[in-house]
């Protein structure tokens, strides 16, 4: 595929040295996504689509398989309210200990899931 190309010496130059590396497909902006699936056969409304949707048929046709993304299982309130319970009584005896750092790490973690049982609860 390579091609060769006559500068105006009459030199052969190598267009596979003078093109820039492709970036990744997920670092591309939607713009030129839709330049590279305009140049795909069969794919119509091509000005129309997101990026995701752009990325999906490019992966497809060029079959690059995309890992499968991780599932996050959402915890219940209930599970999040009975760990803030238990991560409140180390926090005591950690306080009892005179332990600071442990203390200060326990008052992060209990107010994270705090915010996640908000969230959770909207």
């Amino acid at each position: 595929m390579e091609e060769e190309v006559k500068d105006q010496e009459g030199q052969v130059e190598d267009t596979q040295e003078t093109k820039e590396p492709e970036k990744p497909l997920d670092k591309m902006t939607a713009p030129e996504l839709r330049e590279i699936a305009k140049q795909i056969p069969g794919v119509e409304g091509v000005h129309a689509m997101k990026k995701e949707q752009l990325l999906e048929i490019i992966k497809k046709h060029r079959g690059i398989e995309d890992k499968a993304p991780k599932k996050v299982e959402k915890a219940t309130v209930r599970e999040l309210k009975k760990k803030i319970a238990e991560l409140k009584a180390q926090k005591e005896e950690a306080r009892k200990a005179k332990d600071k750092r442990k203390v200060e790490i326990l008052r992060r973690r209990i107010n994270r899931l705090k915010k996640q049982t908000r969230k959770l609860a909207a």
